[in-house]
């Protein structure tokens, strides 16, 4: 019950600004059809609109499937109809009607050859009424090929053709330089299943065979013929011509098709870049699980090799029946979509156009109403700031409102009457409230006064007690310990040799101490310790760098590279440069444990539109994940767990920033990093932090 009263006592009080006036309810009133009718008819027609417009791409699709699936089976029916056309031609049956003569005297493989050129098929083979090969390409004489469903057929006098999967070795028994040209590399592709292979060497082929018969009708063999799909651009591209005609993709859209082995493009017109083909890259793996897994058409948005494309997809099979491949045809969504929206933008406008103009109207009409109405509450306000004279005055509205504003007139006038009457009588009392209230007031605002002194004064006296603190709990028991230090080693001697490790390590400690102190200040305050800018040689700070580090790359076995190609002095602190140039360094060391390379360049380069330099520090270390890439310049970030403060990278990008230059890196994790620093040959200074 308690919660019930409170959510009313909250509703209550966000609906007070429209429930408590007279006017905000007729205008809720009269335009609550228009505010929430019109969203949600245009809410009604995108979904409507959006909706029916995929359906229509789909369907679109879904036609272009059918009509290159259509033209793939002519063009198999051609490769068959071809091989009818040579096996019923007077040619053949002559050189076949030679008996005695080897197939080679007969002329067979010149005939076989020339109709194998002539009909555009990878391979052309003559095989005895046995399935053995007689003549044709590079097979073997006498190799048996009746295993294929195609040739038992022809052997049993029925032509016929299909689609079959020869790997590498059958693709060598029909023709040596098949393999070759079926062997496609696998291009890593974006959405597709995981796999360890990295080359396709099978091959997606037309496969066909007819019956040959003699002059007497008598069979004499079989021929068989085939088609290679793998790279045959000619087929989809002729499929693409033929599905997607000029003018039927409007709008910018660009339709493709492609022939898939499994989940593989090895025929294509989709592309990469610069205008290659995407052959080896693979169909994601919800296309591959619902069309080849499941045997079922894919029609929909997909994600094609680095785009989406309204798409169609359907399986390929082989003569057993069984899913081999898929047929792809698809256009550009993109251009579609921003079609759709524009439309639906001009539609939305239209509409919010003629409720604007519809809203106008309506206040327009309302304010007859609302005038007297706003009136009175003027009136209303005005009292309340203390003007008792205000009033509505003379209005020719006869109705209601009318009567109400002018009795309203005369009830304010006996108001006054009533009130100047009381505030004679009360006059003397308010004089003497007012008087002991300005004395109240006055004791109250000492009071406050003291009692902020007093908080000031304590918070002055809190941060002063921690400064001191600071400095007394670090930087003196570090004086100490380095003075004491430096004592016992003078007063200890020699005698001081069997603990020395240790007492260095105590001396490394305070300097470390130190050093880091030094290094917050320097990253509160960088202004205090910038250098004087002044215009120099980037190549010859580098060189000193190099100097200065060569001790570090010597010992971490690193080879060091220079090209030192930059022409123009640069305004900045050369110390403050070289402070950058060695934190660069020495961390690319770090990256390289096991030794490396590591190249040093300069080079002029235009930064933020004007003339300057650019340095590239780039090593071969271990490189940066990319889930730390962008933390690298944070300051006390660092991924060295055992060393390091975090705070060289941040200083140095402070410097470069400070002389209107910047950072930037590049690396992937085993790739090695590379730092360039961007510094103009004008500096301008950054204003620094109080």
């Amino acid at each position: 019950m308690g919660r019930l009263t409170t959510l009313r006592a909250v509703l209550a009080g966000h609906l007070t600004p429209v429930t408590g006036s007279v006017r905000h309810k007729l205008l809720t009133l009269v335009l609550a059809p228009l505010l929430l009718g019109v969203p949600a008819l245009l809410l009604i027609v995108w979904v409507w609109g959006t909706h029916g417009y995929n359906q229509l791409l789909i369907n679109k699709v879904s036609a272009d499937l059918g009509t290159a699936r259509q033209f793939f089976d002519r063009v198999q029916t051609g490769v068959s109809g071809g091989l009818e056309a040579l096996a019923s031609s007077h040619r053949l049956a002559l050189a076949l009607d030679r008996p005695g003569e080897q197939p080679a005297d007969r002329g067979l493989a010149a005939l076989l050859d020339g109709a194998a050129l002539q009909q555009g098929l990878d391979f052309l083979l003559l095989l005895d009424p046995q399935g053995r090969v007689l003549a044709g390409g590079g097979a073997v004489r006498g190799g048996d090929r009746s295993g294929w469903a195609v040739v038992r057929w022809a052997l049993n006098g029925v032509g016929t053709r299909g689609l079959e999967v020869f790997g590498p070795e059958q693709l060598t028994a029909v023709h040596p330089a098949l393999p070759a040209r079926a062997r496609l590399p696998l291009v890593p592709t974006r959405n597709a299943a995981p796999t360890d292979r990295r080359v396709e060497e099978r091959a997606l082929v037309i496969h066909a065979a007819v019956p040959v018969v003699g002059l007497d009708g008598a069979p004499l063999g079989v021929l068989e013929g085939g088609v290679l799909l793998n790279g045959s651009q000619s087929i989809v591209d002729r499929i693409n011509t033929a599905v997607y005609q000029d003018a039927s993709l409007p709008l910018g859209s660009q339709g493709t098709a492609t022939l898939f082995l499994d989940d593989t493009r090895i025929a294509t017109n989709v592309r990469l870049f610069e205008g290659e083909r995407a052959l080896g890259t693979r169909a994601s793996a919800a296309v591959h699980r619902q069309v080849i897994g499941e045997g079922r058409v894919w029609l929909g948005s997909a994600f094609v090799v680095d785009d989406t494309y309204v798409s169609g997809y359907e399986p390929l099979v082989d003569t057993e029946g069984r899913r081999v491949g898929m047929l792809y045809v698809g256009f550009l969504e993109a251009p579609l979509q921003q079609a759709l929206y524009r439309a639906m933008a001009v539609l939305f406008l239209a509409f919010l156009a003629v409720s604007g103009l519809g809203t106008l109207a309506d206040l327009r009409f309302a304010r007859a109403i609302f005038r007297p109405l706003e009136r009175m509450n003027r009136v209303i306000a005005t009292i309340e700031a203390g003007d008792e004279t205000a009033r509505a005055g003379p209005t020719a509205s006869h109705d209601e409102l009318g009567r109400l504003s002018r009795a309203f007139d005369h009830l304010l006038d006996s108001l006054a009457a009533r009130r100047q009457e009381l505030e004679r009588a009360a006059e003397n009392l308010d004089r003497k409230v007012a008087e002991r209230t300005a004395e109240l007031e006055d004791a109250n605002a000492t009071l406050r006064q003291a009692h902020r002194t007093l908080m000031m004064s304590e918070k002055l006296a809190a941060i002063g007690e921690l400064t001191a603190g600071v400095a007394h709990e670090i930087n003196n028991p570090v004086a100490v310990i380095q003075g004491n230090l430096d004592l016992l080693r003078e007063v200890l001697g020699e005698a001081a040799d069997p603990v020395r490790d240790e007492i260095r390590l105590i001396d490394e400690q305070t300097h470390r101490i130190q050093a880091l102190i030094a290094k917050l200040l320097q990253f509160a305050r960088p202004g205090d310790f910038a250098g004087q800018a002044e215009p120099i040689d980037v190549n010859g700070v580098v060189v000193d760098g190099l100097v200065l580090t060569r001790h570090t790359l010597r010992r971490g076995h690193i080879h060091v590279e220079t090209h030192l190609t930059a022409t123009r002095r640069v305004e900045i602190s050369r110390g403050e440069l070289q402070q950058v140039l060695i934190n660069l360094v020495v961390n690319a060391a770090q990256s390289m444990p096991d030794g490396g390379a590591l190249t040093l360049e300069t080079r002029d380069a235009e930064v933020e539109g004007e003339e300057g330099i650019v340095l590239c520090v780039r090593d071969t270390g271990h490189g940066i994940a990319a889930d730390v890439l962008h933390r690298i310049f944070d300051p006390f970030f660092t991924t060295k767990k055992t060393e390091g403060t975090g705070l060289g990278l941040s200083i140095s990008f402070a410097i470069v920033q400070r002389q209107g230059g910047r950072i930037t890196v590049d690396s992937a994790p085993d790739t090695g990093a590379t730092f360039r620093v961007w510094l103009r040959r004008t500096a301008c200074f950054a204003d620094q932090p109080a």
